[in-house]
């Protein structure tokens, strides 16, 4: 199993963390320090010796920072955790506040006194987050104070050693573009922003760039690495070589220059001698920032010249993603098949995450096509954990579906040709009216989305509100983003696409965006309904006089007509429906057994 279903960690009670980290800053000169969820390369998800806001707090949520004051402690979270955030932290000594209200700069110049000296790990802010804290603290009275040595990690006294996976080739069939072709589209970029170099600290944009995938980060194919790469010459890669076998050594070093990770920092200074570096000021740490700077360098602030490429699938990737949604599909056919024939109150939480695992696992042996990974902990959540977002199931939590309940269930799989994401929430027996209905207000907002078409430079911000006026008509919504991009046998969440209120990113031809509008409701049960779709060029309309983008809905598998009340759909939704239900079948009726072949005609059926 890719999953286990331990609990995570032992809930984090009293103070005695705490206070050891307490007595660690007095030794730093410090009353304060903040604990983001970041590691040094600001991945979402994190090796486990970066895992410090879980250590010292009990939340493994994957957003959130933590300050901690000689005589308080809190913890800021979004609004996908705020049952786990309060679930998971003692009371007694943590508060927990959401950064829907207040972020981290607002709390500190609101709550903090003056004179106090807040510290920080400086590779673990970026330098756009650091100038925020900076101004926040000078509001305060107090002073931001970066230090050499993260003193959490003094007091955490079995951390983990950092992770020593195997790095693997993604192969040129799959990824469509060498990574020499790639270094020269960066090389113009660095030219037109007058950068004598860049350094990419991001490790998916190093796993894309060098055609390289690994296992350092559970779930998501990333190579830790950082990468220089410099006008005129080769790049210098920043990797563990012990991760690398003979093949791998001599793929690399065909286009760039091996170093040994722990020598960034002097190259980097070397190189920015009277030079130019492009810094990402939103994932580079603030700590490179000053290299370069102490080096004799000049930071040039600008996005990652990776992002906007790999998140635009090129036509390989593109069909590489369409072959792991048909297999995806066959698994979860399979899976709801199954689920339909147990009995109710007979399947866990757990039995099922790892059933569908197991389908997956079984239909990559089948095809050919192996499950690497699953792309994230599944999200198993019956009744009243399904409205948990983040729920994640284990021992202590676990709990059956019951008849009259909902069941959500969130998962993925991570395929060399492609990375899927899928919801389905499914009724166990009867359903309960509300939940009919609120279901299908969401399925209306799902199929806005699916069916939308928008002008060149249209943003997620722009539409988000589309999967969400049924719910606002009801006096309902739903405290999550609509839609997250999505990485090419890499990140399960990627950006810089998204649909929601921040969503500030103009879709382009070849961006892959979920579409999960949803509905929770405290104590009794959550929707959603997760589709991934491919933002293409839509066909000419007659009269119409510019271009439009539309969706392709890339995801197969039945939505679950039991919790559908077609009275609620218009004639135009109710067409989708069944236009989609008709192309599930078509896509994989070939490809499941006989038995599940007749449940899926029945599950897909017009209606």
């Amino acid at each position: 199993m890719f999953q286990n279903f331990t609990a995570a960690r032992e809930p984090v009670r009293g103070a005695d963390r705490l206070n050891a980290l307490r007595g660690e800053l007095e030794r730093h000169d410090c009353d304060a320090f903040i604990v983001p969820h970041r590691d040094a390369q600001n991945n979402e998800y994190l090796p486990a010796e970066a895992e410090r806001l879980a250590w010292i707090s009990g939340f493994t949520g994957s957003a959130g920072s933590a300050i901690i004051t000689q005589n308080r402690a809190a913890l800021l979270t979004d609004g996908r955790y705020t049952l786990q955030a309060g679930q998971q932290t003692d009371p007694d000594h943590w508060g927990v506040v959401l950064n829907t209200e207040t972020d981290l700069p607002a709390w500190v110049s609101s709550h903090i006194e003056s004179g106090t000296v807040i510290g920080i790990d400086p590779w673990l802010h970026g330098a756009r987050e650091f100038a925020k804290l900076e101004s926040a603290a000078k509001k305060a009275g107090a002073t931001i104070k970066p230090l050499t040595q993260n003193p959490l990690d003094a007091v955490w006294h079995d951390q983990p050693a950092p992770p020593a996976g195997a790095v693997h080739i993604h192969d040129f069939k799959l990824a469509g573009r060498t990574t020499r072709n790639k270094l020269e589209e960066l090389e113009a970029t660095m030219a037109t922003n007058g950068a004598d170099g860049c350094l990419i600290s991001d490790p998916t944009s190093v796993s894309w760039l060098f055609n390289i995938r690994g296992t350092d980060v559970a779930h998501t194919p990333l190579v830790l690495a950082h990468a220089l790469l410099r006008a005129g010459h080769e790049p210098l890669l920043f990797i563990d070589e012990a991760k690398l076998d003979i093949e791998v050594r001599a793929f690399l070093t065909q286009v760039a220059d091996l170093r040994a990770p722990e020598t960034l920092d002097a190259e980097l200074a070397t190189f920015s001698d009277g030079r130019t570096v492009m810094l990402d000021p939103d994932s580079a740490s603030v700590a490179l920032t000053t290299i370069v700077e102490g080096g004799g360098g000049t930071v040039i602030a600008a996005r990652d010249p990776v992002i906007l490429p790999r998140a635009i699938k090129n036509e390989a990737e593109i069909k590489g993603s369409r072959r792991a949604h048909i297999q995806d599909g066959i698994a979860m056919c399979a899976f709801l098949h199954w689920l339909d024939g147990q009995s109710h109150g007979s399947v866990d939480e757990i039995e099922a995450a790892a059933r569908l695992e197991n389908f997956r696992r079984e239909q990559g042996e089948a095809s050919g096509l192996e499950l690497r990974d699953i792309s994230f902990d599944t999200i198993s959540g019956s009744g009243p954990h399904g409205a948990i977002v983040h729920y994640r199931v284990d021992e202590t939590t676990n709990r059956t579906l019951q008849t009259g309940e909902l069941y959500l269930v969130d998962s993925g799989g991570q395929y060399d040709c492609g990375t899927t994401d899928i919801t389905r929430t499914v009724a166990i027996g009867a359903p309960p009216a509300d939940a009919v209905r609120a279901f299908t207000l969401v399925l209306k907002g799902h199929i806005a989305i699916a069916m939308a078409r928008f002008p060149i430079g249209t943003r997620g911000v722009d539409i988000d509100g589309l999967a969400r006026i049924a719910l606002w008509q009801a006096g309902m919504d739903y405290g999550h983003g609509t839609g997250h991009g999505i990485g090419s046998y890499l990140s399960v969440h990627e950006g810089p696409q998204n649909i929601s209120k921040r969503g500030m990113e103009p879709f382009k031809p070849g961006m892959i965006v979920s579409n999960e509008p949803g509905y929770y409701r405290e104590g009794e049960f959550g929707i959603r309904i997760e589709n991934l779709v491919l933002v293409h060029n839509a066909d000419h309309v007659s009269g119409g006089d510019q271009p439009m983008l539309g969706f392709e809905t890339l995801t197969f598998a039945p939505i679950d007509l039991r919790l559908v009340d077609v009275d609620l759909l218009t004639g135009a939704e109710t067409a989708w429906l069944n236009s989609y239900h008709a192309r599930v079948f078509d896509e994989l009726s070939s490809g499941v057994s006989s038995d599940v072949r007749g449940w899926l005609r029945e599950a897909t059926r017009p209606v």
